[in-house]
């Protein structure tokens, strides 16, 4: 088993990058959701699950600037390195935190292309939000205090080429169209390894980091969310209903497992090879 691809995505629900290398730091993967966009009324997250057009901002990062690009190429840029701008408090779904706020500009930019007030904020020198483990797969030998940015809940998503192959064989049987793996916003996608077999991983490394599974991420509407266009339909998440919910809780349908890195030395890299640890 070895890495096929690897992703970040530099704003929470905006459109990913595809990269060869991945580095870590005390949050997680470097980069990733550093950025977050929240209404601006109410301080809370804002994502694809009530503003599917966040799909379609495009999104870079190039000599220490966040380039974020609107449908027919308007463009605005930010420096990704913190500046000392108003800190904001902010919620990102059970969790409250300190915020850089990003500008006006870059709020303009996005409140008009997504229809509703709304401001960027990053991780700064205060923030601070850590990992809250599920029962069961809090790593052992002991409780880890381990920080997250602005993801969900957990510093990496891990998916595998053969789940997802599995999900669209379904699809077809159905006569349904086939899915691309951006639905599902994977950081770290695994070929050559059996379908949902990443289900069952407890520790294991991949370059010079080591995950711990954290649990399998339950799936919500924005896989149903067409990331070229924004638009929405009703797979592939009805037919992972089928055949994927959580057999502890029959409301949540699962795919990928959510992972935390436990320790790292060096980089992840395309072609590293997966190792299963005891």
């Amino acid at each position: 088993m070895h890495v096929a691809s690897l992703h970040l995505y530099p704003v929470k629900s905006l459109r990913g990058i595809s990269v060869s290398v991945l580095e870590a730091d005390r949050f997680g993967i470097a980069g990733d959701r550093r950025f977050m966009v929240v209404d601006d009324s109410t301080s809370k997250v804002l994502t694809q699950r009530t503003a599917p057009g966040m799909a379609v901002i495009a999104t870079a990062l190039d000599h220490g600037l966040l380039q974020l690009t609107a449908p027919g190429g308007d463009t605005v840029s930010i420096p990704t390195q913190p500046a000392d701008g108003p800190e904001r408090s902010v919620t990102v779904w059970k969790d409250t935190v300190t915020a850089v706020d990003c500008g006006n500009v870059v709020a303009q930019f996005l409140s008009d292309r997504l229809g509703q007030a709304c401001r960027l904020v990053q991780v700064g020198a205060h923030f601070s939000r850590t990992v809250r483990f599920k029962a069961g797969y809090i790593p052992a030998p002991s409780p880890v205090a381990l920080e997250v940015g602005f993801a969900d809940a957990y510093p990496a998503l891990i998916v595998s080429e053969a789940s997802l192959s599995s999900l669209n064989d379904r699809l077809l049987e159905k006569g349904e169209e086939p899915v691309p793996m951006d639905r599902f916003r994977p950081n770290i996608v695994i070929a050559c390894s059996e379908a949902f077999s990443e289900d069952t991983w407890q520790r294991f490394q991949i370059g010079g980091w080591t995950f711990w599974n954290s649990g399998p991420c339950a799936r919500c509407t924005v896989t149903t969310t067409d990331q070229a266009t924004a638009r929405r339909g009703k797979e592939p998440l009805a037919t992972l209903a089928q055949f994927r919910r959580d057999p502890n809780d029959q409301s949540q349908v699962n795919f990928g497992q959510n992972a935390a890195i436990v320790s790292h030395s060096g980089p992840c890299r395309l072609g590293d090879v997966v190792h299963l640890l005891t």
